[in-house]
This record gives structure tokens, sequence and C-alpha cells, in this order.
């Protein structure tokens, strides 16, 4: 994998429509970490951590996402076409990626799903739908990956290792991602003509365990995204997720500053704070979720508007020592979506109906929580 500048067509966005947030990000702002992204995409469009680093399939995702709603869809539709061609056999990547070489065994449920989110938001975006159907495959063998870590009681384990085994246990955040996957991969069917309401059934499922059943998860609670996962993904929603935001507010929330990745920690993270800000939009709440976005701006590279990962405020010093691509690409969505300024804020916060769930007294209920 060689890197290389864009072309010049491709530095330019293809749609004037770029969000701002007033007092915050003007478009020149957007832009500006727009063109860190494509800074870092290869000119296979491979959108590695930062530039010359490795590359995982839910992250790069995220980007090709910020690129469209930049205007860039071009280099958007290269990021998947790229996923395409790397997808292994068996419809999964390696959790990381390096040279288009695997770096890492384990094949990650999330990883696998999560295409169908960025397919449906890049349709969202250009109503191509023919460019949408050339990807569909791979969207549904991603899918049909991660439904094959389901176990009997609706929930996925979270990865296959080198030898093909599953994984022992489910991540609640990945399940979430899972679950949003299902949703928007559903609806992308539907528009392309191939609807999959076993995915929607699937979906229903993963949603009452993950509303009202998180015992069955490993215990992560500790990390913010186990917090506010479930409401980005649409499975918890309404005043269920208000309680479940409130619960945790102080615990993760640092004013001023961002949130913490973990509560124990004197920790800040800016992409963490950008998916927050997410489910807020997605609950209706943008001026909370605007002083999210706000907050974490001590973050920003002025001069090509990347973000650095995170704070240490206890010590005063940045950490990690880089500036991730996916946090400059959560700054994007999270403005798009508190604006509503392109069609792909709906993936967040529209609403993509799913099957219901089944009935308490068929769904394992009470062997759940026994």
């Amino acid at each position: 994998m060689s890197r290389g500048t864009p072309d010049r067509h491709e530095s330019a966005p293809d749609s004037p429509r770029v969000p701002e947030l007033p007092g915050v990000l003007g478009a020149a702002d957007v832009a500006l970490s727009a063109g860190y992204l494509l800074g870092a995409q290869t000119r296979d469009g491979a959108i590695p951590w930062f530039p010359g680093g490795h590359t995982d399939v839910w992250d790069h995702v995220e980007c090709a996402m910020a690129l469209a709603v930049a205007g860039h869809t071009g280099a958007a539709q290269r990021a998947y076409a790229w996923l395409a061609a790397v997808q292994l056999p068996d419809g999964s990547w390696p959790a990381k990626i390096r040279q288009n070489e695997p770096a890492s065994p384990l094949r990650e449920a999330n990883h696998a799903a999560y295409p169908a989110v960025g397919v449906w938001h890049q349709l969202l975006i250009t109503g191509d739908e023919e460019a949408a159907a050339k990807l569909w495959p791979t969207v549904r063998a991603g899918i049909e990956f991660a439904l094959g870590l389901r176990t009997d009681r609706g929930e996925i384990r979270w990865a296959r290792d080198a030898e093909g085994n599953p994984g022992d246990h489910a991540l609640l955040t990945a399940c979430a991602s899972v679950h949003h996957a299902l949703r928007c991969g559903a609806a992308l069917g539907e528009r392309l003509g191939s609807p999959q309401p076993d995915w929607e059934l699937a979906a229903a499922r993963l949603a009452h365990l993950l509303a009202e059943h998180e015992s069955v998860f490993a215990d992560r609670s500790r990390y913010s995204m186990d917090w506010y996962y479930p409401i980005i993904s649409g499975a918890v929603r309404g005043e269920a997720a208000h309680r479940r935001l409130e619960a945790e507010w102080d615990a993760f929330v640092v004013p001023g500053l961002g949130i913490r990745c973990v509560s124990d920690q004197p920790w800040v993270t800016g992409a963490e704070t950008c998916e927050l800000a997410l489910a807020l939009a997605a609950l209706g709440e943008t001026g909370r979720a605007g002083q999210l976005v706000a907050d974490i701006q001590h973050l920003r590279d002025p001069d090509d508007g990347a973000y650095w990962t995170g704070y240490q405020f206890a010590q005063d010093v940045r950490w990690p020592v880089e500036r991730s691509t996916w946090t400059a690409a959560a700054v994007i969505l999270a403005a798009d979506a508190v604006t509503g300024t392109t069609p792909g804020a709906e993936v967040f916060t529209g609403r993509v109906e799913a099957a219901e769930a089944p009935e308490p007294d068929v769904c394992g209920c009470a062997a759940l929580v026994s």
C-alpha cells in the first residue's frame, strides 16, 4: 500500500452542502478536517488510523461517511470499493490491515457488519442506487458473517480467531453496532429490491437484549461507549434513553473538556465525546450535543484540521500522541447530526423501523434473568 496525494479532481467537494456549527465550526473548518482525511487516504482507498498507520474496517467506514458529509462522495466511494477488494471469502475482514495484508488474525463481528451503515449513508447522500447495488454483495456477506456468531439467545459473539473459533462472550457496544448495521442493511436491501426479513427479526431480538437484558453481555460498564451506544444504534430511545444518559452523566462528562473514555481515568477523548453528541442528537437534544462538540475543540490542530485522540487532564498532556482520522470523522458526523445538513444524518437521528421484538412469554426472558 503506497500513500499518495489525492488526484486534483478529488480534492474539491462534490457537493457544496457542508455542516456548520455556529461559533464552533465553520464550513471552512469542516472542509479542513475533511482534507486531513483525504490526505491520509491511500490511492487504493483505505483510510488508516493516521497517515501510514494500520486500517480497521469500522473506523475506515466512519471516515468514509465523514468524507461524504463534507462533499467528497467520490473519495468515500473509493473507500467502499477498497472494502470490497480486501474482504475475505467468509465475508469478514481482519481486525487490523496493513498494506492490504492482515495484521491481526481476529475477525470482529461489528467490523464485518458496519459497512452496511456506511453504504446506506452513502446512498442517502448521493441517491446513487447503481453504486449501492455494486456494494450490496459486500454488505450482505459482512452481515451474514456477523450473524454466524449469533447465539441461540440472540446476542452476537464478538469475533472469530485465526482457527475460526467464536469468542466466548458478547460485547454490548459491539452488539449495539451490529444492531445499527442490521437496521441500515435491512433498509438498504428494501431500497434495492432485496428485502431481508431475517435481518429485521435479528435486529429486533438484539434490541430487546440490549434494552432489557444487559447482563447477557460482558461487563464493560466503565467504558463510556457501553453507556451511550445503545442509543446511537436505535435500540434504546425515548424516555428510557433519557434516563440512561442522566444516570451516568456525571460519571463520564467533564464540563468544558469532553467525556471520559473510561469512568475511572482522567482522560477525555474526542471521538467518544462526539459519539455522545450523536446520541443526544438522536434524542433531539441538539443544544447539549453542540456543546459537547464545542468542548473538545481544544484537541483540534488549527493548521490542518486534525484532532488529537485524547487529553489526560490530570497530567495536562495529549494522549495517545496521535491525531486519529476517526476522531476528525466523528467531529464531522456529529456536526452533521446536530444540524441535519445532509440526508446522511438520518443514519443516526432517523428511525429505521425493524420488526417487533418477541413477546416476553416467548423471548426466553425468564431464562435470561434466572
